[in-house]
């Protein structure tokens, strides 16, 4: 029975597990992180071609059954204006819309999955360096462990160890300018917002949020701040991230400052950066899935569902092709096209997020948007990248 190495506990490197393990393999992932975060990540969008991959799992419904369905985005000005609507899924077919979770409820639903199947997951397991044999590939964790196994698949995110492992010149993020502060808030008396989410475009900064029905809010800021690293931005402490976005927010319109005065537990912050055309996949028995080989700003909406179809597209092609070289070229080829769509697209969205200080600028944009979003709602041109399903 051939073994996997899987290098990260979040999204990726379950997924692949589960289908490696229903194609006969021997699979152990490996996380560097002492526990599962509560907060991690906060939340985050799943879309219909994500879902699809759950279904294939059986974990759709278990999902969803925490989440909030969210077909539409309500799009604001700063003043409150509504203008327009954008679909969150295929235009037309809002009951095939995405759903917004708990990024640690996905994180849980995959744990229980994997429990559930037998596949060993270790925490505290930081990976310091790879090895490679003639007919083996040996993982050397930072506790002084090392595991031996056929391949080794590198789901350890945006700063992945395994990308330099394969390629010591491989590129570095690229920042978008952009900080994503967010977190959850009770503010009494706010209604919920089935089937919606509401983008406001304000005047110092993008904030979007959702009411779920027991009255919680999920919110974010995309705050312009092109000078500030991860470093700078972790940092920062909550009460001042809160202080300064109730001064960028003060003149939206309600709820939103309302959401800031009321926010319940911690906050998360981290600069929006997006990775693209890296140049080598794999090398040997490496391979890359996920944030680790096409991180994409959650401004698509597409990042867990990108790694969710990588999942299931390297699986598939590590059970039915004649070696792990063939595989990894395979699952290359058929993954490049797409993900670096959706990393272009992306950026495109974060552009448009970036706020110009500019009385003028701010009136223009206020004044185009709605003609731009007019015919949104029955614009099929990205439903593409929502109908891409991938069959196990």
């Amino acid at each position: 029975m051939p073994k996997a190495l899987i290098i990260g506990g979040g999204v990726a490197g379950p997924a692949t597990a589960l289908f490696l393990h229903r194609a006969g393999w021997q699979v152990e992932i490996f996380e560097a992180r002492s526990a599962p975060a509560p907060y991690g990540g906060l939340f985050l969008n799943v879309a219909p071609n994500g879902l699809a991959v759950l279904d294939e799992l059986g974990l759709r419904d278990r999902l969803v059954s925490d989440g909030h369905l969210s077909p539409h985005m309500v799009m604001l000005s700063g003043r409150g204006a509504r203008l327009g609507v954008v679909p969150n899924g295929p235009a037309g077919d809002p009951a095939r819309g995405s759903v917004v979770v708990r990024r640690a409820w996905l994180h849980e639903v995959l744990r229980e999955a994997i429990t559930d199947a037998g596949i060993p997951l270790m925490f505290d397991a930081r990976l310091d360096r790879v090895e490679e044999t003639p007919d083996a590939v040996v993982a050397h964790f930072a506790d002084g462990r090392s595991v031996r196994g056929d391949v080794l698949i590198g789901a350890d995110g945006v700063g992945s160890i395994v990308r330099t492992a394969i390629d010591p010149k491989a590129p570095a993020p690229a920042p978008s300018g952009l900080i994503s502060v967010g977190g959850f808030s009770r503010v009494p008396g706010l209604a919920p917002t089935p089937g919606e989410q509401y983008m406001v475009f304000g005047a110092k900064s993008f904030f979007g949020y959702l009411v779920r029905d027991d009255g919680t809010a999920y919110w974010f800021a995309n705050v312009t701040a092109p000078t500030l690293g991860r470093a700078e931005t972790r940092a920062v402490t909550d009460e001042d991230w809160l202080t300064r976005l109730r001064d960028l927010h003060a003149d939206d319109p309600y709820p939103v400052p309302q959401i800031l005065e009321h926010v319940d537990g911690e906050i998360g912050a981290y600069p929006l950066s997006d990775l693209t055309h890296v140049p080598r996949w794999h090398r040997g028995r490496l391979v890359l899935v996920g944030d680790a080989v096409h991180a994409t700003s959650p401004s698509a909406g597409q990042d867990a569902s990108l790694a969710l179809e990588d999942a299931i597209v390297l699986a598939r092609h590590l059970r039915d092709a004649a070696d792990h070289e063939q595989a990894f070229a395979a699952y290359e080829r058929d993954r490049r096209p797409r993900a670096e769509e959706v990393v272009k697209y992306a950026r495109a969205v974060n552009r448009n997020k970036r706020v110009t200080k500019s009385r003028l600028g701010i009136a223009l944009r206020d004044a185009m948007l709605p003609r731009f979003l007019r015919s949104a709602s029955s614009d099929t041109r990205n439903d593409h990248l929502y109908n891409h399903v991938v069959r196990w």
